[in-house]
C-alpha cells in the first residue's frame, strides 16, 4: 500500500533529478578541482577524457575539444594539476563527471609546461644541434630584421648597425611579434626572406617582456622556420635572462636586440684600426725589401765584375780554356783505350780466321751446294766438290773414296 502511494520514478527521469539538483548546486558550476592526472586518451573528435585521483578516490572527468584547443601545454598521464568547470551527471549513463574548460599544473604556470616540453621535443629531433649551425657572414652586404616596425628594439638595431658598419644594407620585415597572429606573420617573413634572398643574414626578436609577450618566439612553427632556413639566423628576444625556444634552434643568441646588431657587423673602428695596422706593416715590410735590394745593389756594383768587366772577361776565357783542353785531354785518352781495345780484339779475331789455318797448307773442302765435307762419307763417286786454300780454290770430280780409319 505504501509503495502504491507513492511515485515510483524511470530510471532517465532519476538520472534528470540528479542532473538538475547538481546543476542548481552553485558551488558545484564553478569548481576548482585538484588531483592527479590518469587514463589520459584524446579521441579522433578531439575531445579528451581522463580521470583526475587523488590518494583515496577518483573523478572521471571530459574537456570537449573548443576548451582542449586553448590548452598551451600537453597534459600527461601523472601530472598534478587543478582543474576548473562544472560537475553535472551525463542523463544516459547516470553517472557525474566533471566538465573541464581548463587544466593548470599545480605548482606552475602552464606556459612553463609548455616551454619544457617544447623544447624536449625540439631537443630529441635534433633542431638544437651545434652540427646544423651555419656560421655568420663576416661582412655582410645585408641584413634583414624581422621584429616589430614600430617597437624600440628595431630602432635600436639600425642605429648600432649604422654606427657600426654604415656601408651595408638594412631590411625591416615588419610583423607582429605578441598576439595569436604573431607566430605566423614571424614564419611568413623568414620564409620570404629566404625565398627571394632579400638578405645575407637574418635577425628576429623584440625587446623584453613578460614569458606570454615573448610566446611568439616559443611557438613550434617559428621554431621549425628558423632551422629550415638557409640564410643564418641570429635571435634576439628580450633581455639577457629571457630564454626561447628560438634562441636554442638559431644559428646565434644575442642577450638583447641591441647585442644582435653588435654579433651581426664588425665595427668599423676596429676594421679601420686593423687595416691601418696592416698598412704600416705593408710600409714596414716594402722598405725593408727595397733596403736589401738597395745593399745587394751595392754590393754588386762595388764587386770586381763591375769595377773591371775585361779582367772577369778574360777570368772566364781561362777557365773556358782550362776546361776546354781537360776536355780534350780526356777524349783523347779514352780515344787511346778504344784503340788498343779494337786492336786486341782484331788480333784475336785474326787468329781465329780459318784463313790463316788455310795459309799453313790445310784446305776446306765444300759440296755442290755449299756444305762442308767432314767425313768421305758426305761425298758420292763422281760428285763434283770446290776444295779452297790458302790461295784459291780448286774444282775436282770425287773418283775414290777412301774411307778413315774408323770406317
Amino acid at each position: 500500500m505504501e509503495v502504491a502511494e507513492q511515485k515510483i520514478f524511470g530510471v532517465t527521469e532519476v538520472n534528470q533529478l540528479i542532473k538538475t539538483i547538481l546543476d542548481g548546486t552553485p558551488v558545484l558550476n564553478r569548481i576548482y578541482v585538484r588531483g592527479e592526472l590518469s587514463n589520459y586518451k584524446v579521441y579522433a573528435s578531439g575531445h579528451h577524457y581522463f580521470t583526475l585521483k587523488d590518494p583515496e578516490g577518483v573523478l572521471r572527468c571530459v574537456m570537449f575539444r573548443s576548451s582542449a584547443g586553448k590548452l598551451r601545454f600537453r597534459p600527461e598521464n601523472g601530472m598534478k594539476v587543478i582543474l576548473h568547470g562544472r560537475i553535472a551527471v551525463f542523463p544516459r549513463d547516470g553517472q557525474y563527471q566533471m566538465y573541464c574548460d581548463s587544466i593548470t599544473p599545480e605548482g606552475i604556470g602552464d606556459l612553463y609546461v609548455a616551454f619544457e616540453q617544447l623544447k624536449a621535443k625540439l631537443y630529441q629531433e635534433g633542431l638544437f644541434d651545434e652540427l646544423h649551425k651555419k656560421p655568420l657572414p663576416l661582412y655582410p652586404e645585408r641584413i634583414a630584421i624581422i621584429t616589430s616596425g614600430s617597437g624600440a628594439a628595431v630602432h635600436d638595431m639600425i642605429r648600432i648597425l649604422r654606427k657600426r658598419y654604415p656601408i651595408c644594407k638594412v631590411i625591416v620585415l615588419p610583423v607582429r611579434v605578441q598576439g595569436a597572429e604573431a607566430p605566423a606573420e614571424i614564419v611568413g617573413a623568414i620564409r620570404y626572406a629566404n625565398r627571394w634572398k632579400v638578405a645575407d643574414l637574418i635577425i628576429t626578436g623584440r625587446g623584453g617582456g613578460s614569458m606570454e609577450d615573448l610566446w611568439a618566439f616559443n611557438d613550434e612553427r617559428v621554431a621549425r622556420a628558423i632551422y629550415d632556413s638557409e640564410l643564418p639566423v641570429i635571435s634576439a628576444v628580450g633581455h639577457e635572462p629571457d630564454v626561447t625556444i628560438s634562441d636554442f634552434v638559431a644559428d646565434a643568441r644575442a642577450s638583447t636586440p641591441s647585442n644582435a646588431a653588435e654579433l651581426a657587423v664588425p665595427d668599423k673602428m676596429e676594421l679601420l684600426t686593423r687595416l691601418l695596422s696592416t698598412s704600416n706593416f705593408l710600409s714596414q715590410l716594402q722598405s725593408q725589401q727595397i733596403r736589401m735590394c738597395k745593399e745587394h745593389l751595392k754590393k754588386l756594383s762595388e764587386s770586381h765584375a763591375m769595377q773591371d768587366p775585361i779582367v772577369f772577361i778574360q777570368d772566364k776565357r781561362m777557365a773556358l780554356d782550362f776546361a776546354h783542353q781537360q776536355l780534350t785531354n780526356l777524349a783523347q785518352t779514352a780515344l787511346a783505350e778504344r784503340q788498343r781495345q779494337f786492336s786486341a780484339l782484331a788480333a784475336s779475331l785474326d787468329a781465329l780466321s780459318p784463313l790463316k789455318v788455310l795459309g799453313r797448307g790445310y784446305a776446306v773442302a765444300r759440296n755442290g751446294t755449299g756444305k762442308i765435307l767432314k767425313t768421305a762419307n758426305d761425298v758420292s763417286v763422281g760428285e763434283k766438290i770446290t776444295v779452297s786454300l790458302g790461295d784459291g780454290a780448286l774444282g775436282c770430280t770425287v773418283e775414290k773414296i777412301m774411307p778413315g780409319e774408323e770406317g
